[in-house]
């Protein structure tokens, strides 16, 4: 017989970067659902959460839609349909520009700042207990080298230079 069955297979070891990628896709997954069960308590997606919080932060000139993708933590194909459930919704508004009517810019809403202030202390309480069995500087280091390990160079997060380089 020339096949083995997959029990009896040898699989090849993983190298030490794949080791890496794994338990960042395994962290990066269990703080995700940890923190997903919280904004959706409030009623909230982990998108639009994200949205919101963006756009917290480029108040009070407000952005376009792309440069609201481009900040996004996770990519969103569809961000034009988000936004639209979130004015719907009321935590938005959109607004076409007199001095270029080719962009919108999207502000947040007195009541997408109230939900996001809803939930500001219960997620940085949240952050403090997953991380709480470490130090404040081995946080620090890790900071560091999360931020070593961001992807360099001319390629963006979603290309994949050599396709050997990619595991997962």
């Amino acid at each position: 017989m020339a096949s083995r069955s997959r029990s009896t297979a040898k699989r090849p070891a993983h190298s030490l970067p794949q080791e890496v990628f794994i338990s960042l896709l395994k962290l990066a997954d269990a703080l995700t659902r940890q923190a997903d069960r919280l904004i959706r308590s409030a009623g909230l997606s982990g998108a639009q959460y994200n949205v919101l919080r963006i756009l917290r932060g480029a108040e009070p000139q407000g952005l376009a839609c792309r440069e609201i993708g481009e900040r996004m933590i996770s990519h969103d194909p569809d961000i034009t349909r988000l936004l639209d459930r979130m004015e719907k919704r009321q935590l938005i508004t959109r607004e076409r520009q007199t001095d270029d009517r080719r962009v919108i810019k999207t502000r947040i809403t007195a009541t997408g700042l109230a939900a996001l202030a809803e939930l500001d202390e219960p997620v940085s309480a949240l952050h403090k207990r997953q991380f709480q069995h470490m130090s404040a500087a081995r946080l620090k280091m890790l900071s560091e080298l999360l931020q070593e390990s961001a992807p360099q160079g001319s390629h963006s997060a979603d290309e994949v230079p050599d396709s050997r380089s990619h595991t997962g």
